[in-house]
């Protein structure tokens, strides 16, 4: 059994990204959300592990052969996994009625990896379609510029940038885990309204507008190109559209609640009022949860959708199928030749069938 479903809320408990402060009477329910957390956050580890870990590998054979756009891939993944490390230690404080049951430096940690993780995810995917943009609308132009070591200088300073943005983490006393919570939505002062106003422009807005054209520009030419079969076209319009609406999905509801939070510190009494802080609070903590979901399906999403890594997925698949049906296990070197012969066509047969649906 669960603790009671609702819990006096703090007036010490203060969010990093959050804002408004519920009065001292004011309670809050901690119960609504734990079910659709935890389911939430199992489906994504259960998807979001395998998927990028197999991702990780093959982007990495992407880099050794010189592919630029393999760099933000790499680099993605590896992000999205550390990002789903964390969310473990998440769902056990949410299943346990937002109970912190380890130490204050591990509830700061683990913070800090979650929000640097998901903000250097989204700076990423900027990178990705700007990239993809310049290799598509200016395909001799870039040849000079899209090189390795710009997009290894390009990611090593967002990581850099995102991580020292993030260091005021360790010192603030909202992770000190006072009274059980770490990191909850608590007190609105000027410098978290600040932060809130910067990860709606920075960390949503920009992107999304970044996003949106670069992935326009992408379609608008792959449509009006007559060197590509149709089917090549349809992937690449269903891409175009994924990338936007999955990033609406996954990020929209959560750095909208945040400008909503931002208002309110300039409204005294809509911020004072415990019906507000009641009603916004299980939206946030899903939202919160639902950018998660994003970090599952970039590997299917962005990795998947590479011509390059379907072909090293083919590869691997072929070699998976020839040695699965290789069984050398007569002693009659007839009988030997026969049957490897045997495998051999049907590997071939394979590997056409696999070409085959690629369109």
């Amino acid at each position: 059994m669960h603790e009671p479903t609702t819990i006096q809320t703090s007036l010490a408990a203060t969010n990093l990204t959050t804002g408004s402060t519920p009065e001292p009477s004011c309670v809050l329910n901690y119960e609504n959300d734990r079910v659709p957390l935890v389911v939430l956050y199992s489906v994504v580890l259960v998807i979001g592990v395998p998927a990028n870990i197999v991702t990780v590998y093959l982007t990495f054979l992407q880099v050794l052969r010189k592919n630029v756009l393999g760099i933000y891939l790499l680099s993605l993944s590896m992000c999205d996994l550390m990002y789903l490390c964390t969310l473990p230690m998440w769902a056990d404080y949410v299943n346990t009625a937002h109970r912190w049951r380890w130490s204050p430096m591990a509830c700061k940690v683990t913070g800090y990896f979650f929000f640097n993780n998901m903000y250097i995810s989204i700076l990423l995917l900027c990178c990705i379609s700007s990239d993809r943009y310049v290799a598509v609308v200016y395909a001799l132009e870039s040849r000079g510029v899209r090189r390795q070591k710009l997009a290894v200088g390009v990611t090593l300073t967002i990581v850099l940038v995102v991580f020292l943005g993030h260091t005021p983490v360790f010192t603030m006393p909202e992770g000190d885990v006072q009274e059980g919570r770490c990191f909850e939505p608590g007190q609105s002062t000027p410098t978290v309204t600040g932060f809130n106003y910067a990860r709606f422009l920075i960390g949503f807005f920009v992107p999304l507008v970044i996003l949106v054209v670069t992935n326009r520009g992408i379609l608008v030419n792959v449509q009006a190109s007559t060197g590509l079969r149709p089917c090549q076209k349809k992937r690449v319009r269903y891409l175009a559209y994924g990338v936007v609406f999955l990033f609406l999905g996954c990020f929209a509801p959560y750095h909208l609640i945040l400008l909503v939070r931002a208002v309110t510190f300039h409204i005294p009494k809509l911020q004072k009022t415990c019906h507000f802080e009641q009603s916004i609070y299980t939206p946030y903590t899903i939202s919160l949860g639902l950018s998660t979901f994003n970090s599952a399906i970039n590997p299917i999403l962005y990795v998947l959708s590479s011509d390059n890594i379907r072909k090293e997925l083919r590869r691997a698949f072929t070699r998976i199928r020839w040695l699965t049906t290789l069984q050398p296990r007569s002693t009659d070197s007839s009988q030997h030749r026969m049957h490897n012969s045997k495998n051999s066509s049907e590997v071939v047969v394979a590997a056409r069938e696999v070409e085959k649906q690629v369109c």
